[in-house]
């Protein structure tokens, strides 16, 4: 889910005087939106029984909303190239707050996939956009500040969207937190109309611009990398609140408190990534899935031990929390002036990455129950570190 954009071709001119508070609704943004993407995960169950449906087939929910992420993005970075893209913004952030109204009132599964799906354009499009935005908000010199708030939301919303959810679900019900989420989009729309000025459209990336950047080796390798280890990660986490329940068999009180151990595991694994990823991209990348690879076997093995589930949790979370700053850094050095083109495909892998996660972790679970998708998600977690292992240190030459 995170891009890697560069200034559009074309915008020679730069914003002279930094715009914070623009900088800090897209921030809102980013945060809403990844939050309302993930909030299913930590829901499920008084989902599924609400709706009358399995577990497997509300996790669903996840797919719809990922598959067509990965096809929005780069749809509208291409098409939508002659707006203003202040009206653009908006629009995404709209879609935020149609599709958890519907999602909060959804009688039926069918219902509640169409609101996943307009919460995929949306999601696709802003994730495409935001960083190319902020640049635009801010001179060349502060781009590095900008894109670490714009980033914060990312963050944010790893600590507090799973933990949040599942206790205003225990405690008002698992409706109400996509109301939250609608409250959110609809403050975020607000401070960006104040806050954002008019974006005319300078410069266009087009699809060849993206399949360009696919030739070049160590692209390849970052996206194969992500498609392994999101894959895996997401057919576990799609799925964690099930196993949680069912394997150390905690309560809705302990699981609120695992996942906040996740999130915060995931705030500090972010930081901790950036900073290896400034001595070794490669290392970096190899670090995060071989994290990712090891506690979610020791889950698939030992997790009905209340204790190991606890740490093996908080420990996954740092992993993967490293991963989406490792690949990026490894990316946005392979891609150099082609920043644009990789930052689509990275938004398109990942979002593959997640739907194929959650459709075959739902596929495990209904077989295997949920110790098999752990299972499952360290095997595909340490293929993504043996591919980073093997590969040719000539190849990474263009990302070291």
């Amino acid at each position: 889910m995170d891009g890697i954009v560069a200034r559009p071709t074309g915008e020679a001119d730069e914003q002279e005087k930094p715009l914070w508070a623009a900088v800090v609704s897209l921030s809102l943004g980013v945060f809403g939106l990844v939050t309302a993407e993930f909030l299913p995960a930590s829901l499920l169950t008084p989902m599924s029984a609400d709706l009358g449906v399995t577990v497997g087939a509300a996790g669903q929910s996840v797919t719809t909303t990922a598959v067509v992420a990965a096809i929005a993005g780069p749809a509208i970075v291409v098409y939508t190239g002659r707006f203003d893209r202040r009206n653009v913004l908006l629009a995404l952030t709209a879609l935020l707050i149609v599709s958890s109204l519907i999602a909060g009132f959804a009688s039926s599964l069918s219902m509640l996939l169409v609101a996943r799906f307009l919460l995929g354009i949306g999601l696709g499009g802003f994730w495409a956009l935001s960083l190319a935005l902020a640049m635009r908000l801010v001179p060349g010199r502060l781009m590095p500040r900008a894109m670490a708030i714009v980033m914060s939301g990312v963050s944010i919303a790893t600590v507090c969207a799973a933990p949040v959810g599942a206790w205003i679900g225990a405690t008002l019900g698992w409706r109400y937190a996509f109301l939250l989420a609608a409250a959110v989009g609809i403050v975020t729309f607000i401070v960006q109309a104040l806050t954002v000025p008019r974006l005319p459209p300078k410069g266009t990336t087009g699809l060849d611009t993206i399949l360009n950047v696919l030739k070049r080796p160590a692209i390849r390798l970052g996206l194969a990398t992500i498609l392994l280890v999101v894959t895996g990660h997401f057919a576990g986490f799609t799925y964690v609140r099930p196993f949680l329940e069912q394997v150390p068999q905690f309560g809705v009180e302990g699981i609120t408190a695992i996942l906040l151990a996740f999130g915060v595991g995931g705030f500090f694994g972010n930081i901790a990534g950036g900073f290896l990823a400034e001595r070794s991209t490669r290392l970096a990348m190899m670090s995060a899935a071989a994290g990712v690879a090891v506690t979610t076997l020791v889950l698939a093995l030992a997790g009905a031990l209340p204790a190991v589930a606890i740490v093996a949790t908080a420990a996954w979370g740092f992993a993967f929390g490293a991963l989406p700053v490792s690949v990026q850094s490894f990316l946005s050095r392979a891609a150099g002036d082609e920043a644009e083109g990789a930052g689509a495909a990275t938004l398109t892998t990942f979002q593959i990455a997640i739907s194929t996660g959650a459709i075959l972790g739902g596929l495990l679970v209904e077989l295997q129950g949920p110790a098999g998708v752990f299972l499952f998600a360290a095997v595909a977690a340490m293929l993504g570190t043996s591919l980073v292992s093997v590969y040719r240190e000539r190849a990474l030459q263009a990302a070291e």
